[in-house]
């Protein structure tokens, strides 16, 4: 199992100070590269950062970590900006680039940015399709679907990888179908309990050998927010409101299956007091649903022992066991809370006593 680091435009949202806030997010990802760290995954959303400015400024800063967008889809950015940005982004690192792609929340395209997004997996199966002749000799694409029809389009700037990789975050049972038959690997959202892995990754590994393929190359992510702490209470109370914010929207409370817990009414109420029907078909964008949340009433709802069992947040004696199990049903792949300090050191402490556990003591 590797790790991962997960970061935001909201750092810089919040900032006081804008030039300290992007040195913060450069010198992270930097000591991240020097600890070891997989990949980092720079989150896009519409009111938010470009994740590939961010990407491209870290590539050339950086040695060996892998670098992408942590998720992009085809309605914030057309199939031929996303295979030239790839591609580029390919380049300055010389080759450590990477796709994370989804179908971004519809809502926020079609009502408040005007942009229709009707069958939007078969936009991205369209976009998967067009990225893999553009991302291969003869780097021309060609296209009869409805969302993008391309008539004979050539790239002139190659990416240096012979396969990009391009991981699609997929909940729904259609979305990981498209993923086992196209991507290289699954992106799987925050939140996800180890009862909703225990079902769908065996699943998947049956669709991956359905379509002829090795589900040992097959990369599985979850995002998991992992802090390794010994005082895991206020990281857990931290937590609810990414919880409510990100369940409550259409579809992403699947992957929360805890028995013990009714997350149906949960979600239902939550829905109900952040108001995210009237939000959505308003056009309202994250920036404005956050704001809009009491803290203090989210926090009272949702129970700590409910986001205990899905976030790994805790003593190294307990998350290892975790990770183990994880590891077991086939993920590869975990996410790191980013350390409040860029400082390579401390995050190779944090990997090394996840995976090997502290070292003895000096006899």
């Amino acid at each position: 199992m590797e790790f991962c680091l997960d970061l935001s435009h909201h750092r810089w949202a919040r900032a006081h100070d804008p030039r300290a806030a992007a040195d913060w997010t450069g010198a992270t990802i930097v000591a991240a590269d020097r600890a070891g760290v997989h990949s980092v995954w720079l989150s896009e959303d519409p009111d938010g950062w470009d994740a590939i400015a961010v990407a491209a400024a870290a590539a050339v800063r950086t040695e060996r970590i892998r670098i992408g967008p942590g998720v992009t889809n085809p309605f914030l950015r057309h199939p031929v900006q996303i295979a030239m940005a790839i591609a580029t982004l390919d380049r300055l690192s010389g080759g450590r680039a990477f796709l994370g792609l989804g179908r971004g929340q519809p809502e926020f395209y079609e009502y408040g940015l005007g942009i229709p997004v009707q069958r939007p997996l078969a936009a991205v199966r369209e976009t998967i399709l067009l990225l893999r002749q553009w991302w291969h000799p003869p780097h021309r694409a060609t296209a009869t679907g409805e969302r993008f029809p391309v008539r004979d389009w050539p790239l002139s700037v190659a990416p240096l990888q012979e396969r990009v990789p391009i991981y699609l975050a997929a909940l729904g049972p259609q979305a990981r179908r498209l993923a086992a038959e196209l991507a290289d690997g699954i992106l799987i959202a925050d939140f996800a309990s180890e009862a909703f892995l225990e079902r769908t990754l065996p699943e998947l590994r049956a669709r991956l050998q359905e379509s002829g393929r090795d589900p040992a190359r097959f990369r599985v992510f979850v995002r998991t927010n992992l802090v390794l702490t010994d005082d895991p209470e206020p990281h857990l109370e931290e937590r609810k409101i990414p919880f409510a914010l990100l369940t409550t929207l259409p579809g992403m409370s699947r992957q929360v299956v805890v028995p013990g817990f009714d997350v149906e009414r949960l979600v239902a109420e939550l829905r109900r007091l952040l108001r995210i029907d009237e939000s959505l078909r308003a056009g309202r964008p994250w920036h404005d649903i956050r704001r809009a949340v009491d803290p203090t009433l989210v926090r009272r709802l949702v129970p700590t022992e409910l986001i205990a069992q899905l976030c790994l947040i805790g003593p190294a004696r307990e998350l290892r066991p975790r990770l183990a199990r994880l590891a077991a049903l086939g993920v590869t792949h975990v996410f790191l809370r980013a350390l409040p300090e860029p400082d390579a050191d401390a995050y190779r402490d944090v990997i090394d006593e996840l995976v090997t556990g502290p070292a003895p003591p000096a006899p």
